[in-house]
C-alpha cells in the first residue's frame, strides 16, 4: 500500500512529498444536538488496542516479512489504511486530538508544557484543564454504554464514567500518575500486576549493551504484564467500548532509535548485535498481545489495531532557537542576574560524550554516578525558563515539542507587556522574521536550516486558538541530528549561518534518538466490514466519531467524519 516510507520509518510527509489530508472514506459529518444512540440494532461491541509511537512503515513491513504475523493476520481480513495526523501538531497533543476529536485549536492543548495565560512562564499539563474537549468515551458512558478506558495517554479521570478506567499504569509521558476510576479498582491492579517494570519515565542514560538488554526487556515484560491486565479487565465484562494502549513501542522509539537504525551516527554495531533490535523486540511482544486479547474478544467484536503517529530519527535545531531569535534582534537576552545553568550542564555532558570512550576504565567506572546524575537532571520534569527576557522582546520562543518550534508575538493588548500591535504591524513583522528564518544554511547539509515558517492561524481555527503559539518553525528533517549523551556524541553539533545572525552552533544533550512523524496506521476488522486497502488516508480526528457511530452514539459538531468503510456496516444488525 502506497504512503509508507523507507524502512526505518520515514513517511512521505517527512520529507514533504504529499501533505494532502484526503478524508475521502468518510460519511456526511455529524449534525447538531446531544450525544445519540444510533439506529435499532445498530450497535457492535469494539475492542481497539493502540501501538503508541510505532512506525507505520515498520508495522507493515514487519507483518509482511511474517515478524508481525497476528498483525498480518488482522491486516488480511480487516480495512486497514494510513492515518494523518494533524501537521505541526503531531508530538504532544496527538491523543487530546484524537480522543476528543477535535484540534489544539479546539481543544487548547499543544504540548506538555504550556504558556500561563497573561504570564511569561510554563505550567505543566496537570496543573490545570488544559484539554478542553469532551472525549469520546464520556459521550458513550451517557448515552448508557458500558466502557472500559485502559491508559490513554495525557488523558485525566473520567467522573461518573459508565465503567472503569486507568490512567498511566503503564505510559510513556507520567503526567497524572497511576489512577484508576475506583480505590479497589487501584487496589486490585497494585495487588495483582504490581507497577510497570519500567517505571514512570523511558528517559534515562544508557551507555553498554547491558544498559540497553536491560531497558528493552523491561518493556517486554511490561508488555506482556499489561496484556494480562487487559485480559483480566474483559474478564469483568462485556465492555461496548474497551481501548488498551501499548505505550512500550513509544518509549522504544524514542530511546532506541540508533540502536535499530544502521545509518543513524550514535549507531554502534556492538549494542545491536548484543541486544538485537530493541524495536523488533518489543513490536513482536506487542503482537503476541494482541493475539492473546484477539481471541479473547470473540469474532463478533469489532477489533481495532492502530497507531496514532510514527516515529523515525530524531531532527531538528529547537536548541538553536533562542540564539537565533536574540540574534535577529526580535528577542532580548535574560539580565545578568538570570544565568542560564543548562548550558555549564550541556558542557559538561559534550565533554563525557566526546571524550567518554578515551578514559581509562577506573575513571569511568568513578565518573559515572556524576554522568547519570547530569543527565538525570535534563529530563528532570521542572519548569524551563523560557530562555529569554520575554518582557523586553517583541516575540519568544514557546514549547511546541522539538521537531517544531513554537514563537509567540509579545502582542500588545493579550501579553502584559506587549510590544508588537496586532494587525498590519503583527503582519509586517511575521514577514521579515518568516524571511530571515528561511535564510539560515544548515552547515551539515548547505540547505535550509528551516524547512518553513507559518502562522498558526493560516493552519488551525477554534476558539482557543490563543492558546497555541503564533508562528511554527518546521525543521529540515533532512539529516538525522545525535546527541552528546548517546553513544561517542557523533552528529550531536549543529552550526548554522546566516547574513543576519553570523554563525550559531549547539550541542544536543537530548537524549532520545526518535522522533514521531504524523503518519499513522490502523486496521478494523470486524462483522461486515469489508478487508482490504481503504481508499484514502483517514485523518486521527476521523477515530472518535467512527468508534462511536459502531456502538451507536452519534457525537454532534465533531470536525472528523466516521469512517463510511468501516461504520457502513453498524448500520446492519449481527447476524
Amino acid at each position: 500500500m502506497s504512503g509508507f516510507g523507507n524502512d526505518y520509518g520515514e513517511p512521505r510527509s517527512a520529507r514533504g512529498d504529499d501533505d494532502s489530508r484526503g478524508n475521502g472514506s468518510s460519511t456526511e459529518p455529524p449534525r447538531g444536538g446531544g450525544p445519540r444512540t444510533g439506529h435499532a440494532g445498530a450497535r457492535r461491541k469494539v475492542l481497539a488496542l493502540a501501538m503508541d509511537g510505532a512506525s507505520p512503515a515498520l508495522l507493515r513491513r514487519w507483518a509482511a516479512d511474517g515478524v508481525l504475523p497476528n498483525l498480518a493476520r488482522l491486516i488480511g481480513a480487516g480495512a486497514h489504511g494510513v492515518s494523518r495526523g494533524l501537521e505541526h501538531f503531531f508530538v504532544g497533543s496527538t491523543w487530546p486530538s484524537l480522543y476528543t476529536g477535535t484540534s489544539p485549536a479546539d481543544h487548547g492543548h499543544h504540548s506538555l508544557i504550556q504558556l500561563c495565560p497573561g504570564r511569561y512562564d510554563y505550567h505543566a499539563m496537570a496543573d490545570r484543564k488544559l484539554v478542553k474537549r469532551t472525549p469520546f468515551w464520556e459521550h458513550m458512558s451517557r448515552a448508557g454504554r458500558r466502557v472500559a478506558i485502559l491508559d490513554v495517554p495525557l488523558s485525566a479521570l473520567s467522573q461518573d464514567l459508565n465503567g472503569i478506567q486507568t490512567v498511566e499504569w503503564g505510559s510513556h509521558d507520567a503526567v497524572y500518575g497511576f489512577r484508576a476510576s475506583t480505590r479497589e479498582l487501584e487496589r486490585e491492579i497494585e495487588s495483582s500486576f504490581g507497577a510497570h517494570p519500567l517505571g514512570p519515565s523511558c528517559d534515562g542514560l544508557r551507555r553498554s549493551a547491558e544498559d540497553y538488554e536491560a531497558f528493552v526487556s523491561r518493556l517486554v515484560a511490561g508488555v506482556e504484564r499489561k496484556t494480562q491486565l487487559t485480559l483480566a479487565m474483559l474478564r469483568k465484562e462485556s465492555w461496548d467500548f474497551c481501548v488498551q494502549v501499548f505505550t512500550e513501542s513509544h518509549c522504544a522509539g524514542h530511546q532506541c532509535w540508533h540502536v535499530h537504525d544502521p545509518a543513524h551516527p550514535a549507531h554502534d554495531a556492538a549494542i545491536r548485535s548484543a541486544v538485537g533490535d530493541p524495536l523488533e523486540r518489543v513490536y513482536r511482544a506487542i503482537d503476541r498481545g494482541i493475539g492473546e486479547i484477539r481471541a479473547a474478544a470473540g469474532d463478533e467484536t469489532t477489533f481495532v489495531v492502530f497507531s496514532a503517529h510514527g516515529m523515525s530519527y530524531w531532527y531538528g535545531a529547537q536548541l538553536l532557537l533562542n540564539d537565533v531569535l536574540i540574534r535577529l534582534g526580535v528577542a532580548a537576552p535574560l539580565p545578568p542576574s538570570q544565568p542560564l545553568r543548562r548550558p555549564l550542564r550541556d558542557a559538561l555532558l559534550d565533554l563525557a560524550g566526546r571524550g567518554w570512550r578515551r578514559l581509562p576504565q577506573p575513571m569511568r567506572e568513578r565518573l559515572m554516578p556524576l554522568r547519570r546524575r547530569l543527565a538525570e537532571a535534563g529530563t528532570a520534569k521542572t519548569m524551563p525558563s523560557l530562555g529569554v527576557d520575554a518582557a523586553r522582546s517583541l516575540c519568544f520562543p514557546v514549547y511546541n515539542g522539538l521537531v517544531e518550534g513554537g514563537i509567540r508575538l509579545n502582542l500588545a493588548g493579550r501579553e502584559p507587556n506587549g510590544r508588537v500591535q496586532p494587525g498590519a504591524e503583527a503582519d509586517a513583522f511575521y514577514a521579515d522574521l518568516r524571511r530571515e528564518l528561511l535564510d539560515i544554511v544548515d552547515e551539515r547539509t548547505g540547505h535550509r536550516l528551516v524547512r518553513d515558517v507559518l502562522r498558526t492561524r493560516d493552519v488551525a481555527e477554534g476558539e482557543h486558538l490563543d492558546d497555541l503559539p503564533d508562528i511554527l518553525v518546521v525543521w529540515s528533517d533532512e539529516v538525522p541530528t545525535g546527541s552528546i549523551v548517546v553513544g561517542s556524541g557523533a552528529g550531536a553539533e549543529i552550526r548554522a549561518h546566516s547574513p543576519r545572525i553570523g554563525v550559531v552552533e549547539g550541542r544536543n544533550s537530548f537524549g532520545r534518538t526518535g522522533e514521531h512523524r504524523p503518519d499513522g496506521f490502523g486496521v478494523f476488522v470486524g462483522p461486515g466490514i469489508p478487508p482490504g486497502p481503504l481508499p484514502a488516508d483517514f485523518s486521527i480526528l476521523d477515530y472518535a466519531p467512527t468508534f462511536a457511530t459502531l456502538v451507536g452514539v452519534e457525537i454532534p459538531g465533531l470536525p472528523g467524519r466516521s469512517i463510511f468503510e468501516i461504520t457502513a456496516c453498524a448500520a446492519r444488525p449481527v447476524g
